[in-house]
């Protein structure tokens, strides 16, 4: 099956066959992709995105890549790499409490990675921005409205500072 896009010629680099995942699976995948996105800081494994996708998690890692030109691992680093950037640049959250906050176990890992996807380490990262003098979001307010973490009420129902408030939803 040739794309739509390969009938340019012989240069056109579309040329060869493509695999395409049926529409019927891509949902699950995208699912999966959305539940990614919204539990970025939560512990997310292979097993666990593949039983949101309801398929074996060897068919969705090679569906994934295929689909999305990377792995679910890869995927959810660079979700969270992304948000500790927004964080770093707005928040005035040590970096230690950025890794923890975006799902990262180790400050360790949390820098390596960070280095291999921005360029520079998170503490380089945060003083450069910190050097434009743009307002920073103090960490408590942060913390206390849940722009860094939410829980949702099935997680914190003890009234803590990071559940969602909802207007007429006062607690006693």
């Amino acid at each position: 099956m040739r794309s739509a896009r390969a009938a340019g010629g012989d240069n056109d680099p579309m040329t060869t066959v493509e695999r395409r995942v049926p529409d019927d699976v891509l949902v699950h995948l995208r699912r999966a992709r959305d539940h990614a996105d919204r539990h970025y800081a939560e512990p997310l494994d292979l097993e666990g995105l593949a039983a949101v996708a309801c398929l074996s998690k060897f068919y969705f890692l090679r569906l994934f890549r295929t689909t999305y030109g990377t792995t679910p691992a890869d995927y959810v680093s660079r979700r969270r790499i992304e948000r500790a950037q927004d964080l770093l640049r707005n928040t005035n959250l040590t970096v230690t409490e950025v890794c923890h906050t975006v799902g990262f176990t180790s400050l360790g890992s949390f820098s390596s990675r960070f280095r291999a996807v921005v360029g520079e380490t998170p503490s380089e990262f945060q003083r450069r921005w910190l050097e434009t003098g743009a307002p920073r979001i103090p960490g408590c307010w942060v913390f206390m409205w849940g722009l860094a973490e939410r829980a949702t009420p099935e997680t914190s129902l003890d009234g803590s500072a990071t559940e969602e408030k909802q207007p007429g939803t006062e607690r006693p």
